[in-house]
């Protein structure tokens, strides 16, 4: 089970770091890439960005890139998403999510990911 926490209400320009953590041993967590994914009111769920099974490959929207980093700990079985200069767009509930990937694979599409964390969300204030 992934369980993501770390949301909050903050201003724009602020930061914020969302954890996930995977509840099962490591030997699992590190059988998943871990995307993150946010979905704002009214819209559909949108791909944020996603980490490599060894951390060492990433891959962001082009809409956080340069903002948002994602790191893993795999010893902790914890993805975090470092999110900075936040913007009021970036309001929205986020979830964490696992897909079984090929080691240097970091898949985008939703589809691909079929092991889910319950949402925490974020408020950015202007």
């Amino acid at each position: 089970q992934l369980q993501a926490s770390g949301g909050g209400l903050v201003q724009a320009g602020d930061s914020l770091r969302l954890s996930c953590v995977h509840s099962g041993p490591v030997r699992t967590f590190t059988n998943y890439v871990i995307g993150w994914f946010r979905q704002a009111p009214g819209k559909e769920r949108e791909f944020v960005g996603a980490i490599s099974r060894s951390g060492r490959s990433s891959d962001y929207a082009k809409s956080v890139k340069g903002r948002f980093t994602i790191s893993r700990d795999n010893d902790k079985r914890t993805v975090y998403l470092q999110m900075d200069s936040l913007k009021p767009e970036d309001t929205a509930v986020y979830y964490c999510a696992g897909a079984r990937a090929i080691l240097t694979d970091v898949p985008t599409i939703e589809g691909r990911y079929d092991y889910w964390g319950q949402g925490t969300q974020v408020t950015v204030s202007s």
